[in-house]
């Protein structure tokens, strides 16, 4: 048990940083009083994109090869079968919590931005839950003598979520704002979205004794998951006009960065 303890002080420390990021992003809401001008936005999300597409790669199907590899399996099988499971998991919330990107999708009766603003709560928690589990594995496995993942790469994978998470914060507490409510519960909504990735974490530590052989494909599956959201949800929201040089821009920034956090640093 004693062993446990070094790996949870450092998985509660890489988790409650990504949470910290969505309650900060959240906490826009107490200092911003009107729109957030569509530029800024784009560039946001687009960075947010580039930060996660690098992190799926470096931090997590780079490492999930190593380690399958490490147990004498092909390093392709769990990068495959683990990242197509993540993006079918994605699929299927999906559709059973719609993101309703139009008003036609609305039920009869709820107010079409209401009802938008609750899947998206849902949907980001949904989506931090995968992102929790990542992080916390990437810090227990640094954790451990003989790991393949080192510690600068689980602190970049931690900053790459964290950069994530800022904006979806919020992405959840202005829109509620928005809706009419008290910037006090606005905020609470948004940083409570993130509270699944410290719980996620420590579970996945609790239990990585006994999914060791299943750890590529869980690291895989984040990926996988996180791709998923990039592409349905962060890059078509930076670019909602011909205008979308502002978003390339940053999702081209935000993977450099990233990919030098994980490649310098790992």
């Amino acid at each position: 048990m004693t062993h446990l303890l070094p790996a949870l002080g450092m998985v509660l420390a890489g988790t409650g940083f990504t949470f910290f990021m969505t309650a900060a992003g959240s906490a826009v809401v107490f200092f911003f009083r009107g729109e957030i001008k569509p530029i800024y936005q784009r560039v946001f999300l687009g960075f947010a994109a580039g930060v996660m597409i690098a992190a799926s790669v470096w931090s997590l199907i780079v490492p999930a090869v190593e380690m399958a590899e490490s147990q004498g399996m092909a390093g392709w099988i769990p990068a495959a079968g683990g990242f197509a499971l993540g993006g079918l998991f994605l699929m299927l919330l999906d559709k059973l919590l719609p993101h309703l990107h139009s008003d036609s999708d609305t039920p009869e009766g709820l107010p079409s931005s209401l009802k938008r603003t609750t899947m998206l709560v849902f949907a980001v928690t949904l989506h931090n839950i995968p992102e929790g589990m990542a992080v916390g594995l990437s810090f227990a496995l640094a954790a451990g003598s003989d790991s393949t993942v080192s510690l600068a790469a689980a602190m970049a994978l931690a900053l790459g979520m964290g950069l994530q998470n800022f904006p979806e914060g919020a992405a959840i507490s202005l829109p509620l704002k928005k809706e009419g409510l008290p910037n006090w519960k606005a905020f609470v909504y948004g940083a409570l979205s993130g509270i699944v990735e410290p719980i996620g974490g420590v579970l996945t530590v609790l239990l990585i004794g006994s999914i060791t052989s299943i750890m590529p494909w869980l690291l895989t599956f984040a990926a996988g998951a996180m791709i998923y959201v990039v592409v349905e949800e962060l890059i078509p929201e930076a670019h909602l006009d011909a205008h979308s040089h502002a978003g390339t821009i940053g999702v081209m920034v935000g993977f450099l960065i990233m990919m030098v956090l994980d490649i310098a640093l790992g």
